[in-house]
């Protein structure tokens, strides 16, 4: 019933290898987090009691289906079905599907559901061990239940999203920075309902529309069950129901206007006009000449034309001005406690830098990974075989468009660091030394706008890395977005671990086992294909220094009189991912003909 599509990757994602070690994976992980939270709650030294059981299922099933799956669907079900379709756009295949008997919704329903397939394995992988929970008590198999229907319309939902913007646009990049700045802005514009008295005169609360519009929301809800409710039914149905409609919704929206949308900015050729001998050959005379004014190239012809042309679609200022609407309401929720009068907490400053840093990163690698893919997938980069291009002037001239067409996503958390430096030099007593508070506000700034521009350069770097290096388009976007996405989210969950029971040497296991997962993560994405030293190496430097830089900003509690020096942790961050950048630069300059396939490498 959904079409030769969803057959087709019904029947060949088992035959590929890689989804078995993606499965196996992920089910080692999920063991090593419940070996991580026994030892926080329960330990080695004594014997459980029930009470103990009981409290360890409980929080294990908040950690399993809270930490670790609700984000995972909601990131990756949104980029895997836009990756999906933005890829048959670039490789121009979409335009056949069109051509075919198929109907539109076989095409928007096939990709979309063909899309969500491996997703929906690993939330299937995870409903027995769910099951195996209520053994330890704590939990009910209600809740069991519902947040398995949670997750799973939050998987769909995210999907047809993806699946909307990238039918909508026809470059990689906007497609999935759209995605993703949707899916904030609709998460911030959900929570901002929590503030309202009620919803159009009818008596409900905003909190309670809120258990039916946001995942996290309607999951806590699943976790602790609200005393009073205004609607007669759990708000895990009624959050199930929601956004299920909204699916429908959108993906109804994505069947009708299918063909509208595709194929699209493609010339309409019209027949010539019969003309005499004399008139053909003055125009065979002119046949040469191009229409239009002459646009003078650059020395440089790929940084000219990353920003002198629309290499990345024709309403780039759409996409800027999603994400100036999702700062600025990030931004208001931010900077409330400096002008409320709840006061400050010691990491008031992370509320900001925190969202907003990771959303930048993500834009920016997006930018960097599609730079690379779409030229492969439109046949654009075969062209680089036939030409006098130098490895510099490809290299730095995408590094430096990439950077000229983010600009946008890269000033925001360098000036929410001069916004939170700035008020916090008027926060200090008049007493104290204004001249100690300046030169410390000075430096924490400088540390922390140097070490952001370090890791923006870090993920531009990246993505071209692993670009050039990865054939499939699809893979290069989901390993590269995936790599950031768990350097940065990932390094978080294991800090919350940590700080479950505030012991770390009853977890040191499990945190080493995190170490090294994430060590051999990066490896695999870095260097999997064509190992060097100096790849490994900054493998084994950059997990090892976020952990050590988020633990020790953590111990140094910034804002109160305990703070510490931030020198240490910005001179371990630049250190490790500055020879990061270096690792996989030279590379790219040294061997850009064999990743270009002008040659063969040596040993071949």
């Amino acid at each position: 019933m959904l079409g030769p599509i969803f057959v087709r990757e019904w029947l060949t994602i088992p035959r590929q290898p890689r989804h078995y070690l993606v499965r196996s994976a992920y089910l080692g992980l999920v063991w090593v987090l419940g070996v991580t939270a026994w030892q926080a709650t329960v330990g080695w030294s004594h014997t459980a009691t029930l009470g103990d059981t009981a409290r360890f299922g409980t929080i294990l099933f908040n950690l399993f289906t809270f930490w670790v799956q609700l984000p995972l669907l909601l990131f990756f079900a949104a980029l895997s079905a836009a990756s999906t379709i933005s890829r048959e756009k670039d490789r121009r295949t979409f335009v056949l599907l069109l051509m075919t008997d198929m109907a539109n919704y076989e095409i928007v329903l096939g990709k979309v559901l063909g899309s969500l397939l491996q997703i929906v394995l690993l939330l299937a992988g995870m409903i027995p061990i769910l099951a195996a929970i209520l053994l330890l008590g704590g939990v009910s198999p209600l809740q069991v239940a519902q947040s398995t229907l949670i997750l799973a319309a939050t998987a769909i939902g995210a999907a047809s999203l993806g699946g909307l913007v990238a039918l909508w646009r026809e470059k990689t990049f906007p497609a999935l920075a759209l995605t993703v700045l949707f899916l904030v802005l609709y998460l911030c514009l959900v929570r901002a309902l929590g503030l309202l008295p009620g919803v159009l005169g009818l008596g409900i609360s905003g909190e309670a529309v809120q258990r039916w519009l946001d995942p996290f929301q309607a999951l806590i809800s699943v976790l602790e069950p609200p005393i009073d409710t205004d609607f007669a039914i759990a708000p895990a149905y009624g959050f199930a129901a929601t956004v299920l409609l909204i699916s429908f919704l959108l993906n109804a929206w994505s069947i009708l206007r299918l063909r509208v949308w595709n194929p699209s900015g493609e010339p309409v050729m019209q027949r010539e006009a019969p003309s005499d001998a004399e008139e053909e050959e003055k125009d065979r005379a002119k046949a040469h000449a191009a229409p239009g004014a002459l646009r003078g190239v650059w020395p440089n012809p790929i940084l000219w034309r990353e920003i002198r042309t629309r290499a990345y679609g024709r309403r780039p200022f759409l996409v800027k001005t999603a994400y100036a609407l999702v700062i600025g309401l990030i931004c208001y929720y931010a900077l409330e406690p400096l002008w409320s009068s709840s006061g400050r907490t010691p990491y008031f400053a992370a509320r900001g830098l925190v969202p907003v840093g990771i959303l930048s990163l993500l834009l920016v690698t997006a930018q960097a990974v599609t730079a690379i893919t779409s030229e492969r997938d439109s046949g654009a980069l075969d062209l680089l075989l036939v030409t006098d291009l130098t490895p510099n002037e490809f290299i730095f001239g995408k590094l430096w468009g990439i950077l000229y067409n983010s600009k946008e996503y890269l000033i925001p958390p360098l000036l929410l660091g001069l916004v939170y430096a700035y008020f916090s030099l008027l926060a200090t007593p008049p007493r104290a030394h204004p001249e100690l508070a300046l030169s410390r506000n000075i430096e924490s700034l400088v540390c922390i706008d140097i070490g952001a521009l370090v890791l923006i350069a870090f993920v531009a770097v990246l993505g071209v890395h692993v670009a050039l290096r990865t054939i499939n388009s699809q893979l290069a976007v989901i390993n590269t977005l995936g790599t950031v996405f768990f350097l940065t989210v990932g390094t978080l969950i294991c800090i919350y671990l940590i700080l479950i029971n505030g012991k770390f040497e009853s977890q040191w296991f499990s945190f080493v086992f995190f170490l090294a997962a994430g060590i051999g993560g990066l490896w695999w994405v870095l260097s999997a294909d064509r190992p060097s030293a100096a790849l490994t190496l900054a493998s084994w430097l950059c997990p090892p220094a976020v952990f050590y830089s988020v633990t020790n900003i953590l111990i140094a509690k910034p804002g109160t009189e305990e703070s510490g020096d931030p020198m240490m942790p910005f001179l371990v961050v630049t250190g490790a991912f500055g020879f990061a950048i270096a690792a996989m630069l030279i590379p790219l300059l040294s061997e850009f003909d064999v990743a270009l396939g002008r040659t063969t490498a040596g040993q071949e």
